[in-house]
């Protein structure tokens, strides 16, 4: 999937494929690029990617990379332990000093919940620790020809229809009001729908246990 493919679809729809062009592909391009920023904000999750996560020696308080809009989780130390996610405010009434104990490896962390790109560890890395974790990436600007290699191909039609809203609903002629919000309302919709069958997809079957896994 490609934004040069996206826009062919998109031209189709909009019925902008004649000898005179009312959009050029550097202006469709950019409706793509947009269309995927909005779907980033409405689900995050599709655009999750494993990754290293550099630490800021001797202090507790963490920042995400630079291309991260929100912290998924953290599974382990690079090439080290693992570590588990814990409540700040438990933290805070069990072990009220934990913030100024000697730096470490950690062992803890803790979401800010008030800034999802920063986070907490316990204790304080020393210099050069890495962890390894999940996080909702930026999506790039992406080039005509590039491969959009953060969503899945099935939510190609999606993609389509966020950036068919945007073209119409800038059309200076105005033809139909109504066909933007018709391919709004698709693409949000669909965006619901598709995180709704997560519950079908991603749940454990009722009564499974660590006995009945094979």
């Amino acid at each position: 999937m490609t934004p040069s493919s996206i826009i062919t679809e998109v031209r189709d729809l909009i019925q902008d494929n004649g000898s005179t062009l009312r959009y050029s592909d550097t202006i469709l391009l950019r409706f793509v690029n947009q269309t995927l920023k909005r779907m980033a904000v409405l689900r995050p999750d599709l655009f999750s990617v494993i990754a290293d996560i550099p630490t800021t020696a001797d202090t507790v308080i963490q920042s995400m990379p630079s291309d991260s809009s929100r912290l998924m989780d953290i599974f382990h130390v690079k090439g080290g332990n693992s570590i588990t996610e814990v409540d700040r405010e438990t933290m805070e009434q069990t072990f009220s000093g934990w913030a100024s104990t000697t730096s470490g490896t950690p062992v803890n962390y803790m979401r800010n919940v008030k800034n999802p790109n920063r986070f907490f560890v316990y204790p304080a890395p020393t210099a050069g620790i890495v962890l390894v974790g999940e996080y909702s990436q930026v999506p790039p600007d992406y080039a005509l020809n590039d491969t959009i290699n953060l969503v899945p191909d099935s939510y190609f039609g999606t993609i389509v229809d966020g950036t068919v809203y945007l073209a119409e609903s800038i059309d200076n002629e105005h033809v139909n009001t109504n066909r933007a919000k018709l391919f709004l309302d698709s693409f949000v919709e669909t965006l619901g729908v598709s995180l709704q069958s997560r519950t079908v997809t991603d749940t454990k079957p009722a009564g499974l246990d660590k006995r009945q896994v094979i």
